[in-house]
């Protein structure tokens, strides 16, 4: 459930990227969301994928 919030979030970035002047901000937000909880998950010792 959570790596497919974490993927999900990375698309979004992804897409914020080409439209960087409509939502660029709120993109860069959840970009860092996700990879807090990319490291959160690391931290923890499960698996990232």
């Amino acid at each position: 459930m959570l790596m497919t919030i974490v993927a999900i979030l990375l698309v979004l970035w992804l897409v914020g990227m080409t439209t960087a002047y409509t939502m660029g901000g709120l993109i860069h937000v959840l970009l860092v969301i996700a990879i807090v909880v990319t490291l959160v998950r690391v931290i923890q010792g499960r698996k990232v994928v």
